[in-house]
Order: structure tokens, then sequence, then C-alpha cells
């Protein structure tokens, strides 16, 4: 039950002279030696790494925490935003029913148990109706709300605790209102620490060294999905066997490393967007979490030199087949500057036969007596025909089975991908500058005691004319 990758369909002798040459691995070497040393001298500090050896007390505890509160509330209510908010999106969409939330409660089980769980809701930004309709649509009082930032100076998230803390005491009074809410935080820096011990809030710590978008593996991923009965033992254990795989320095014995040579070899060609597209509906939301993973730790102005770069590849998302009637026709014919990766599964967990109907008409009648399991892979086989016979650049990443054991093994896959692919640009993957730009000036904005500086400098931008106002 490994994941495969296939990356035939990258290469010069597949697609021709768009593809990768033996002279580009040549070339790529000496960056690929040095990329694997650094990835070997920073594991230690690349905490989420240890995240699926480490965790068998926190594990027990989030189980523990989850049976205690479960039955007692309608709802779970993530208030987190990037990978605070993507990843517990894409692990339930993957394991549980995708129309979850819509069933009875008594059918909101895990594999046939007795147990049954609460909804899984993940209010991921201030729009000012997202909170209002969700309070339309929940009662607040009977939920459990999660609130997630290791800052806890995060603007969203915070400003989303204070209108919960504020509508829950309320309406509970404040100490009923303390157990509906639970932080996931630093263990002693920052503002959400401080509150939830002096409130007395239940709390999970995020571990030092685990950025927000590697975080799915820790409490910050897994205390969602213990509420919603997902095995989040059964995601580290995934982790661990493709942690294994990922030992070699070679990138080709490591397949994280060679999906990330990939596509910095591709990007060297003028490649640079890279679209994931999973053939599953399980695997719809894998690409979300992706594209924040993906863009955010490589997109960068300078490398680690110093230099200005402005190097990074854009992630995009698609879903197969439904894009197939809407961005296929781009990545066939458009520009050739694409990476598209397919994302398929084995065997699915459930199978529908199409009915023997118009059999007098050839345009429908062939499909009778076919699954849509056959059907769907078949589209996934003719997207990646279409692709290489038109010479664009594409690989397929397969799953035999979306369990939480293949899914643990895909999320560790694209981490570790992605901090070999920054090391191989000699960029940082582990910061993001451009996002804290944003978040000091709307900071600015509102006044925030200490970033006078940059309100001053905001201020003294040229003003925008008019005339260019339709």
């Amino acid at each position: 039950m490994n994941l495969r990758m296939d990356y035939n369909n990258v290469l010069s002798s597949r697609i021709g002279k768009e593809g990768i040459t033996q002279a580009d691995f040549d070339a790529l070497k000496p960056a690929a030696e040095k990329a694997s040393q650094t990835m070997a001298d920073n594991r230690p500090a690349m905490k989420w790494r240890e995240l699926p050896y480490n965790q068998a007390e926190i594990v027990a505890g989030i189980k523990a925490y989850a049976a205690e509160m479960k039955d007692g509330i309608d709802a779970f209510v993530v208030l987190g935003i990037g990978g605070s908010a993507l990843g517990p999106m894409a692990v339930q969409q993957a394991l549980n029913h995708p129309f979850y939330n819509e069933l009875p409660r008594e059918k909101r089980t895990a594999n046939g148990a007795a147990d049954s769980f609460p909804k899984l809701y993940v209010v991921d930004n201030v729009d000012p109706e997202r909170l209002v309709y969700l309070f339309q649509t929940i009662d607040p009082t009977r939920c459990l709300f999660n609130v997630i930032s290791k800052s806890g100076s995060t603007s969203e998230t915070m400003s989303q605790f204070m209108i919960i803390k504020a509508l829950l005491e309320e309406r509970l009074g404040k100490e009923a209102a303390r157990k509906r809410i639970v932080c996931t935080t630093d263990k002693e820096k920052g503002n959400l620490i401080k509150i939830a011990k002096e409130e007395d809030y239940k709390y999970f710590i995020v571990p030092d060294g685990v950025g927000g978008r590697f975080s799915q593996l820790c409490p910050v991923g897994l205390l969602p999905a213990a509420f919603c009965g997902i095995d989040i033992g059964g995601l580290l254990e995934g982790a661990a066997q493709m942690d294994e795989r990922c030992k070699s320095p070679c990138i080709h014995e490591n397949p994280a490393y060679m999906f990330a040579a990939l596509h910095v070899m591709a990007l060297n060609k003028g490649k640079n967007v890279t679209v994931v597209m999973p053939y599953a509906d399980s695997l719809k939301f894998i690409s979300d979490w992706f594209a924040q993973l993906w863009g955010e730790s490589l997109g960068k102005h300078f490398d680690l030199d110093g230099n200005v770069v402005n190097v990074g590849q854009t992630p995009v998302k698609a879903l197969g087949v439904t894009d197939q009637h809407s961005q296929v026709q781009l990545y066939a014919e458009g520009p050739y500057d694409k990476m598209i990766v397919l994302l398929g599964v084995d065997e699915y967990r459930e199978t529908i036969t199409i009915p023997k109907l118009y059999e007098d008409m050839p345009s429908l009648g062939f499909l009778g007596g076919v699954t849509h399991n056959d059907l769907i892979k078949n589209e996934q086989l003719a997207t990646e025909y279409a692709l290489t016979k038109s010479g664009r650049m594409n690989m397929t990443l397969t799953l035999p089975r979306v369990t939480p054991q293949t899914l643990g093994q895909l999320l560790y896959f694209f981490e570790v991908a992605t901090a070999y692919a920054g090391y191989l640009l000699n960029i940082d993957p582990f910061d993001q500058p451009g996002v804290e730009e944003g978040k000091n000036a709307t900071y600015a904005l509102f006044g925030r005691p200490g970033y006078e500086a940059k309100k001053a400098e905001m201020d003294a931008a040229p003003p925008k004319d008019d005339k260019y106002v339709m």
C-alpha cells in the first residue's frame, strides 16, 4: 500500500524537446548533492520530520479529549487560516464521507463503530458574512471551537476568537463558555498561550520548529481529525513509511527528492506553473493544501546568498475529470509553461455501474455496463495521453487506496519534496517574508502600536490617479 510515482512523461524520450534530458540531470547533480547534504544537516531543526515518531503521548491525549467531549457537542469548529485550515479540510474530505455534515449523527461513524462524531466546520476567512451565516446554521452553544494560532497574533483567527468568546460568555456564562474553547498554540510564546492559561482553556501545543504549512501531522491537524473519527495514528504511520522511503540522499532512490528535482529542472526549462489534478473527489482539497505548501515555501525574492532571484513555481489546482471540460484545453494547447501532476487512485471505496440503456445510440450505448470507476480511470489515462502527445510535461502520483496510511504518505511526501526543492533553488523554504509584509501593512492600517513607521511608509506612497478608475 505505497504511493507510486511515474515520471516517464516528463522525459524527452517521451515528449520530445520540451522534456528533461540526461544532460539536465547531469547539470543538476552538484545542486542535488548540496541540497541532500543540507537536508541531512538541517534535519534536527526540521521538527516536522520527527512528528511520525514522537507523538504517542500527544495522540493518546487527543483521543482521550475527543472521546470526552464529542458526545456533548453538535459541531467542532476550527478557527484558523492557512495551514491551520487547509490541512484539516483536506484530511476530512479525503477520509470521511463527502457529505459528512449532511449525514444524520448516527451515520457519522468511524469504520462502522458504534461511536458517532460531531460535524466539522472550518472558518478560515473574515468575510463578515461568514460567521453570521454560520451562527444561522449551528447553535454556537452546542459547539466546540478550536482556536489555532501559534503566535496568538493572527488577526483573522484572533478576531474570530474574540467574537466567539464574547458570544459564548453572553449566552452561557464564563464558566460554561470556557469548556467550549480549545486552543492550539505555542507552548510558551505569544498571546494565545497566555490567554489559554489565564482563562483556563484546554490547549494543545504546536511543537517548536513546525511551521503552519508543515503542521498537519501535529495537533493542528490531528485534533480536528480525531473529532471526526479519523485514525490519526494511521496518518502518522503512513508518514513514517514515507520517511523511510525518503532516507536516501540520491534523487534516483528517493521519490520526494526526485519529485522536487523534476520540478526544478522543469522550472529551469520555463515551466513556472505546476498543476496538481486529482482524479478523486476525496483528494480535491489536497490541491489547495499543496498550493500553500509549494507557493509559500518556494516563492522568494532573495536566495540564501542574498541575491535577488524572484524564484518560484505557481501552483494551480484542478480536478479530474471536472477540469477536463475547462482547464485541460489550456494545458494541452496553451503555453509550454506547465508541469501537470495527475493524482490517481487504484481502488475507489465504492463502485457504481452504468445501466445498459440507449444501446441503439453508439455515442451512449458503449457506456452501458461500464462502472464509473473504469470511466474516471480511463479519462485520467486519456488526459495523460493527450498531454504526452502534445509534448506537455506530466507525471502521475497514485495511491493504491485512500486510507489514513496512504494519505499520511502523501502529505509527508509533499512536505519533504517542498523542503528539498527549496534547497535545490538555494532559498529558505521555511520563511514567508512576502506574507509578513501584508500582515505588517494590515497592522499599520489599524494603528497597531509598533507599526507607526510602516503606516508612515504607506502614507508616503504616491496616490492613485482617478483617471485610471473606471
